[in-house]
């Protein structure tokens, strides 16, 4: 508590652990309900009777039952974690850390389940092709056709999944853009753009990113960000999201998830040989479609099991583009300020615990990252005078979680952001 309070005020690490309090219990029961439901329906007949039920709409042959058991299953799923989503929603609205409005909820879920559907959709018609012609050997070029989605994937999401939430125009030319194409010209990072997202339309919290390789690679600030951050900040915002770039850390990323999901599919295949798992399941064979619900209960409690080092991975790299906006700019009083009104206007959780950083920390925590900008600061010599801010417009509500995502298709290496909610 008194490194905390050489930060922040009492009232604000007050606010804070509110919003976890109010948080936590939403939480805790929106990955609970989520691995619970994908369990209940891979490891039992459920899963099997849903598909089968789903396909026999379309004559019962395995094509069908492949490609309408994947959106039944990703309907089911969405529908059992569709009330704490709602409520979810209320309690970010309460803690005044979201704008959507119903119709724009309902809109954002709807496009959530149609993409789902269809990747998991596409994912089970190509990987029971797969089972069925080659049953001995089907692991190999499925292993091979993982690697290249997620790849692919990675190409797609910049310029064909994220439009379809947010609009994206070009920073306008001005002082700030000036200010940000300065930063990426100390660097060795070719900036295809930097773009702005009408984040607003959903939600009041900072955020930047980026995301996407090669010709789809750019730089997204938030429209919030710039509303309520300094030029300073935004050059350091700036500077961590070229630090990624510099270190190819999306391409690695993606790399390490190609790796994940290779290592899956070799697991996937030695489980699918257990006579006593497919019997639970109600399938006679991994050749079946009916064992869907069966593979991704299956890739679900391998990605729990993984979670904690993939996230360790990703807080480490995180706190490598920290430290390289602090080469590149030199000024740890921007990247402090930066953090303190991330952590401020977010309501961050300022004292994780350390199994929730473990299994959810995708980024350091903020107090680690303030020490990690003043060890540098005392290590060059470079002073960081700052005042205690002041907490914005009082908004005493809390963001909540995001809901668990449904285990549907191979994911790509997710844009980074600077983690500024859900307590990084």
């Amino acid at each position: 508590m008194p490194e905390l309070l050489e930060d922040f005020t009492e009232d604000q690490v007050a606010r804070s652990r509110r919003r976890k309090r109010a948080v936590l219990p939403l939480r805790l029961a929106s990955a609970g309900v989520g691995f619970a439901a994908v369990c209940l329906l891979g490891f039992t007949r459920l899963g099997a009777d849903l598909a089968h039920g789903a396909g026999s709409l379309a004559g019962g042959g395995w094509i069908a039952t492949a490609l309408l058991g994947a959106v039944a299953l990703d309907l089911v799923l969405t529908l059992a974690g569709l009330p704490i989503v709602a409520r979810s929603e209320v309690v970010n609205r309460r803690w005044g850390l979201s704008n959507r409005s119903w119709r724009l909820f309902w809109a954002d879920e709807a496009k959530g389940f149609l993409i789902g559907a269809v990747m998991l959709g596409g994912v089970s018609l190509g990987l029971f092709a797969l089972i069925r012609t080659l049953p001995g050997t089907w692991w190999i070029p499925a292993a091979l056709a993982a690697v290249a989605l997620v790849f692919v994937l990675s190409f797609l999401v910049p310029v064909v999944f994220e439009p379809l939430f947010n609009r994206f125009r070009p920073l306008p030319d001005g002082p700030l853009r000036d200010r940000l194409l300065s930063v990426a010209a100390q660097t060795s990072v070719t900036v295809r753009d930097i773009l702005v997202s009408d984040a607003s339309r959903r939600t009041n919290s900072m955020n930047a990113y980026v995301s996407g390789m090669g010709r789809t690679r750019r730089v997204v600030v938030w429209d919030t960000t710039i509303e309520q951050a300094g030029p300073d900040q935004i050059a350091a915002i700036c500077a961590h999201e070229l630090g990624h770039a510099a270190r190819r850390d999306v391409v690695t990323g993606t790399a390490i998830s190609a790796a994940g999901m290779v290592a899956g599919t070799l697991l996937l295949a030695a489980a699918l040989r257990w006579r006593g798992l497919l019997d639970a399941a109600g399938t006679p064979s991994a050749t079946d479609p009916r064992s869907l619900a069966l593979v991704v209960a299956i890739g679900t409690v391998l990605g729990m099991l993984g979670a904690p080092w993939f996230n360790a991975y990703s807080r480490h790299v995180e706190a490598r583009a920290d430290q390289y906006a602090l080469d590149l700019t030199r000024d740890p009083s921007a990247v402090v300020a930066t953090w303190r009104n991330l952590a401020v206007r977010g309501i961050s959780d300022l004292e994780p615990h350390p199994l929730a950083q473990a299994w959810f920390g995708t980024h350091p925590a903020i107090p680690a990252r303030i020490a990690h900008a003043r060890r540098w600061a005392a290590r060059h010599g470079v002073p960081v005078d700052l005042p205690r801010p002041a907490a914005p417009d009082p908004v005493s509500k809390p963001a909540a979680p995001r809901p668990a995502p449904k285990p549907n298709a191979p994911q790509p290496a997710q844009p980074d952001s600077l983690g500024g909610t859900d307590g990084q």
